[in-house]
């Protein structure tokens, strides 16, 4: 059996009935089942109950996946990259999109904000269920968007989120954060910059 399959659909199930159900029974059943995933979450772990716990009922509402945006913006056959002040590792610019803005225009703010660069998101390069590739396993389900983005103008300046911006081609790539990106997705950003007639890939 698969702990993280487990407590991720316990996690579903809790939310979701603690956000329809109408009984005080119900509510404290589906309570019961939140506490029980985050018990195993932590056993897992190794980590204190209550934190995950903190966790889990932070999240509100039906149950759906986070989305995670990341910008291609190529440049003389290289590709825009960043090194993430959190584990030193480099990655595609990008975060969590934000409720209120469009996937495009999150992704231009995040290239502006990490990078210095101005860039114009053009088309949808990518929709993946990142639970599909090869990333680290974790908690919740995570969409990746990835646009290819136009260079407008700018200059590097790295933010408390960065602490280096570079271009780098394909047969040089950094030590990549592997939690917000994999070789196979960058290198398969650069076929879609190479030949553009692509169609959009998506899980």
């Amino acid at each position: 059996m698969d702990w993280l399959e487990v407590v991720q659909s316990l996690q579903r199930i809790a939310q979701a009935g603690l956000t329809y159900a109408d009984g005080p029974y119900d509510r404290e059943r589906y309570s019961e089942l939140l506490s029980i995933a985050a018990n195993i979450t932590a056993s897992a772990l190794g980590g204190p109950v209550s934190a995950v716990e903190d966790v889990l009922r932070a999240e509100r509402g039906y149950a759906t996946p986070k989305v995670d945006v990341r910008a291609v913006v190529p440049k003389d056959g290289k590709l825009l990259f960043v090194r993430e002040s959190q584990d030193g590792l480099w990655s595609l610019p990008g975060g969590w999109a934000d409720i209120g803005s469009t996937p495009a225009s999150v992704t231009a703010r995040e290239v502006l904000e990490e990078t210095g660069y101005v860039a114009r998101p053009k088309k949808l390069l990518a929709l993946f269920d990142k639970s599909k590739h090869e990333h680290p396993r974790e908690l919740f389900w995570v969409y990746k968007v990835f646009f290819l983005c136009e260079l407008v103008s700018g200059a590097p300046k790295p933010s408390h989120e960065t602490t280096e911006i570079a271009f780098f081609g394909k047969d040089e790539l950094p030590p990549l954060s592997v939690n917000r990106i994999t070789r196979g997705q960058v290198l398969r950003m650069f076929q879609h910059v190479e030949d553009p007639e692509l169609p959009t890939d998506f899980d």
